[in-house]
């Protein structure tokens, strides 16, 4: 088989003036992120509707927890599937592996029943999805030599791939479930990621040689010893369900305690290492501010496959002209705003240039929104039935985008540009965990609120990611400084 050399693949315009394979990777992510959010639009709703709706009858605090929980160990398994491509298979192969594992846990959920193919599939979903999620953005990477002005359009191009992915899955899966069953929506969301694999598999010689290379391979001596830490692993998670100790009730809380501990044994380890300066040092540590206001962001952010769905059940009017649209639809609301605000906001950060907010600002700005966005229900709060407008919930959805496209795209750029030279994936893992904790957070906090308990869950949880993004932007000169020019 005849595999592209990077200097073939960079003078490669195929595909709209870029690089054939950046095609095969859009394609891949598109069906990937179609079968992820559809999966996530409809899977609360089969864990807590009941037997005779098709569900499986869970009370709904067990549903939140389980679906914040499961969405804290996808960026969690980020962390594992960046440690495989660097040490094992390279990031193509390991990509490739990942998708298949979500495939088959697709077909898990749609064809085993009940809570055995809940575990089964999530566990597959959530291990291949964190591998895949880190490792397309690196392939996508080797496409483009550090110098080739096409790169950014390029992510912008795969970016889309995303987002019309994210917006699709919900709306199909969500009409299947309606018409059809849970099932059939699950094995929707199956079927796409089998489509992502075919068209994948059809233009893998495109890629690249860079994109198969292992960059720092495990020593055979080794594998042994990885083998047994793993399949220890394995027996304590396995011996801590059966004893009781960790349960569907208290997922999300014992993710959030798993990732709090990683994450400070992740900023200690590099904060005590000898391989970095006293500048890197300093940079870390201004990071750690910026790492709770993502987590305060993503608690209430990824509330939107929680709160928000059951909200869009029971208390939102999702009638168009006499049509109920079915539930799952409103998680298709935010990729459409990420898809028309994103290159406006790249827009105005490229005319205010050095003019533009600090990051600190901006990850102030994001967590206050996110915060102001909750405090958009209260007007509604205390109602009964189905009876905030639609609209309404479009505009809750739209402030959330804001927040997200002030915060999330720039924490990543930030991680990458305070990393010190000897920890530069550790990093950016850090980042991919205060996404886990806040995700992981948001099924907690999710398992206080009742459509009785409007008003004081939506004030609290509100009041609190404002209150932080206050304090962040009044330590913002400290945090500045600490940044050592790094704006």
């Amino acid at each position: 088989m005849h595999t592209s050399s990077s200097t073939e693949v960079s003078r490669d315009t195929r595909f709209f003036g870029h690089p054939r394979g950046l095609a095969n990777l859009f394609g891949v992510e598109m069906w990937e992120r179609f079968s992820y959010y559809g999966m996530l639009g409809i899977l609360p709703l089969y864990l807590y509707y009941a037997v005779a709706d098709g569900g499986l009858g869970m009370p709904k605090d067990t549903a939140v927890s389980i679906v914040g929980g499961y969405s804290g160990l996808v960026y969690l398994a980020t962390v594992a599937g960046a440690w495989i491509a660097d040490r094992l298979f390279g990031s193509e192969r390991t990509l490739f592996y990942s998708a298949v594992t979500i495939m088959l846990g697709h077909i898990s959920l749609a064809v085993l029943p009940g809570f055995v193919g809940v575990g089964v599939g999530l566990a597959l979903v959530a291990f291949g999805s964190g591998g895949l999620k880190g490792n397309a953005t690196a392939v996508v990477g080797t496409l483009y030599d550090e110098q080739d002005q096409r790169r950014d359009a390029g992510f912008t191009l795969f970016y889309m791939g995303i987002n019309l992915g994210a917006f699709a899955g919900p709306i199909l899966t969500g009409l299947a479930q309606r018409e059809a069953g849970f099932h059939l929506g699950f094995g929707l969301a199956a079927l796409g990621m089998a489509l992502g694999l075919v068209q994948y598999v059809r233009g893998r010689a495109n890629l690249g040689g860079r994109a198969k290379v292992v960059p720092n391979p495990l020593p055979a001596a080794q594998r042994g010893k990885v083998v047994a830490v793993v399949a220890a692993a394995a027996v304590v998670v396995l011996l801590l369900v059966l004893t009781g100790v960790v349960t569907a009730a208290n997922l999300s809380d014992v993710t959030v305690w798993i990732t709090a501990v990683a994450s400070v044994v992740y900023f200690a380890v590099i904060l005590a290492s000898r391989k970095i300066t006293a500048v890197e040092r300093k940079r870390v540590l201004s990071f750690i501010p910026m790492f709770i206001a993502s987590a305060a962001f993503f608690a209430l952010y990824q509330q939107q496959f929680t709160v928000v769905t059951i909200y869009s059940d029971e208390r939102l009017d999702r009638s168009i002209f006499g049509w109920e649209t079915p539930v799952s639809w409103v998680t298709s609301v935010n990729p459409v705003f990420i898809i028309v605000l994103a290159p406006l906001f790249a827009a105005v950060w490229t005319k205010l240039g050095p003019k533009q907010p600090s990051t600190p600002i901006k990850f102030a700005l994001g967590t206050v929104i996110i915060g102001l966005a909750f405090w958009m229900f209260l007007p509604m709060a205390g109602g009964t039935g189905n009876s905030t407008p639609l609209l309404v919930l479009i505009g809750i959805l739209l402030t959330f985008t804001v927040g997200e496209l002030l915060l999330s795209p720039v924490g990543l750029s930030l991680s990458t540009k305070l990393a010190p030279e000897a920890f530069r994936s550790q990093m950016v893992a850090l980042n991919f965990l205060s996404v886990a904790l806040g995700s992981a957070l948001s099924g907690s906090l999710a398992k206080y609120y009742d459509v009785h308990n409007e008003t004081p869950y939506f004030a609290i949880v509100g009041g609190v990611a404002v209150a932080v993004g206050v304090l962040i932007a009044v330590v913002s000169p400290y945090i500045r400084k600490l940044m050592s020019g790094v704006h």
